[in-house]
């Protein structure tokens, strides 16, 4: 079988560098990866490196094997061209249609599905013109990431970092195994809760849950690949931010209730896949509760905690809001979660059976999805990503 074909291109910013690391994840994993830098990127990192790491001829000119005609053939034979660093000028040339150097005719050819990670100051980002032409691109089918908050050139911190190249290699990976050049999703705001709630008892201890998050950082992730702009409310995970994804950190169930009624606010969609503690201890001892010889503990008193999923589902604050819901079973599980998704009153319940290969913190998953139009849906044992494109195909179904 032919090799996917890429074209990684590289915009004169100072996170250049960093798109080395994606050029390596592209050609490790059998991508036939053709880099295409601008001029300006040469001044970071030099065409010998593109080429030697791509195994590729590197150019920046439309004169260059002019017999090959490359500023269209490049283009027309692509399977995704992913821009990683993105410039505000990359992106005002790309959203305005000119073709002055190689990078520029490749956009216009291409055909395929394209990606561009933006990188540079938050004032850059910001500014209306940025943000118009990151529009244009959008309203075009083009999935603009949203840039990362962290450390940028100087002393700077602020919005415009570029993700993580492992983050927008998996960005690259969901949208070449989908093969849609329009992200179905692009225009939605949906919001993904992730991990597990800890409830404070002293200050060292914690009544908590062994759920990883990696479930719902896999619903972020495919979310973001679809063209969503997606919240990811996370409590207390230890992964990192997925590309394009704006992460709400929280710890506590009351946390994470207050973080998600705030993003819902405007949300197409609320996918709920954090393990919300059902109960919190109703006092919480200012000191360490000390263990003491031959006595018993006190018996630590517990309060029920929000149910979040029934308040959204309820109380929903845009007309035609998709809410789905997750239930962890260990028996009668179409039963059980037929009587949950009634409870809750959300659209979908994605039921998981815990037990032998279905645990907390694996990569894999298995699920039956309950729809309260009677509809089940099982998903198979696999990859959580897998269940992720699933929840997210029957939420844009419901969208329209």
């Amino acid at each position: 079988m032919d090799k996917p074909k890429v074209v990684l291109g590289v915009s004169g910013g100072i996170a250049a560098y960093k798109a080395c690391e994606l050029l390596r994840r592209l050609t490790e994993s059998g991508h036939d990866v053709r880099v295409v830098p601008t001029a300006s990127a040469l001044h970071f990192v030099g065409a010998a490196t593109w080429s030697a790491l791509s195994g590729n001829p590197v150019s920046t000119e439309v004169w260059d094997n002019v017999h090959e005609v490359p500023h269209v053939r490049i283009g027309q034979h692509a399977d995704l061209v992913v821009v990683a660093p993105a410039t505000a000028d990359t992106l005002a040339r790309a959203a305005h249609g000119l073709a002055d150097d190689l990078l520029t005719n490749t956009l216009l050819t291409a055909r395929c599905p394209v990606v561009f990670a933006p990188a540079m100051h938050t004032e850059m980002w910001e500014h209306p013109a940025t943000q118009e032409n990151v529009a244009t691109l959008r309203r075009r089918g083009a999935l603009v990431i949203e840039p990362a908050v962290g450390r940028l050139t100087g002393v700077d911190t602020g919005k415009g970092r570029l993700p993580d190249p492992a983050e927008i290699f998996e960005v690259c990976r969901r949208v070449l195994a989908r093969g849609v050049t329009e992200p179905d999703l692009k225009g939605r705001h949906v919001v993904v809760s992730a991990g597990g709630t800890r409830e404070p008892l002293d200050p060292v201890r914690f009544l908590g849950n062994r759920s990883s998050g990696k479930q719902g950082y896999a619903l972020a992730r495919t979310a973001a690949a679809r063209g969503a702009r997606v919240t990811l409310i996370a409590a207390n995970t230890a992964l990192p931010d997925p590309a394009g994804v704006d992460v709400v950190p929280v710890e506590t169930a009351v946390q994470l209730r207050e973080a998600v009624l705030k993003a819902a606010a405007d949300a197409d969609a609320v996918v709920m896949a954090a393990a919300v503690a059902d109960f919190r201890p109703a006092a919480y001892a200012a000191g360490k509760i000390k263990k003491r010889d031959n006595q018993d503990p006190e018996p630590v008193a517990l309060v029920r905690n929000p149910d979040i999923l029934a308040e959204i589902s309820a109380d929903r604050v845009r007309p035609g809001q998709v809410i789905v819901g997750f239930a962890a079973e260990t028996d009668d599980v179409l039963a059980n979660g037929r009587a949950k998704l009634k409870r809750k009153g959300c659209d979908f319940l994605v039921v998981n059976e815990v037990g032998e290969r279905k645990t907390f913190g694996s990569e894999e998953n298995e699920a039956l999805v309950l729809g309260a139009d009677g509809s089940e849906i099982p998903v198979p044992h696999g990859p959580k990503e897998a269940l992720a494109e699933t929840v997210w195909d029957l939420v844009a179904g419901r969208l329209g």
